[in-house]
């Protein structure tokens, strides 16, 4: 009985401390309309766009590792906001923070941009060729 009891204050005081990490019932709501669950744990590292990185090994193998992304993208945040460094760190392909061991820059590196796919500055290649459609223009004279 005694193992019950211990077991059901662990799990009360495991959600105290999540909704303490994540600032209270307001900010617990908040943090769960962001990003669809809330977790606690150590922060590891915060990357120079705003994104904080957290770890916490009590949780399962691939899912101890995550992100919180800057508040300013709200909503519309992705993958590609992730730098390389840190997507490393979060894919585990190094045990090692950026934190603690910098990721190499060479001169040739250029900085990390997200991908625009979707949005108003969303990269157009110009075509150079005579497209193969003509349109029809119902004002047009015929020839």
């Amino acid at each position: 009985m005694a193992k019950y009891i211990t077991g059901a204050l662990d799990k009360v005081k495991v959600t105290f401390d999540i909704l303490k990490q994540n600032g209270g019932i307001r900010g617990s709501l908040y943090q769960l309309f962001r990003t669809d669950e809330l977790k606690n744990g150590t922060v590891v590292g915060t990357d120079k766009y705003g994104n904080t990185y957290y770890e916490n090994n009590r949780y399962f193998v691939g899912r101890n590792r995550w992100i919180i992304y800057n508040d300013k993208v709200f909503l519309d945040y992705d993958g590609s906001q992730v730098p390389a460094e840190w997507y490393g760190w979060l894919h585990y392909k190094t045990d090692l923070p950026p934190t603690v061991k910098p990721h190499v820059k060479y001169r040739w590196m250029v900085d990390h941009i997200e991908n625009k796919s979707g949005t108003q500055e969303a990269y157009m290649p110009c075509s150079t060729t005579k497209s193969k459609i003509q349109a029809w223009d119902p004002n047009a004279t015929k020839e």
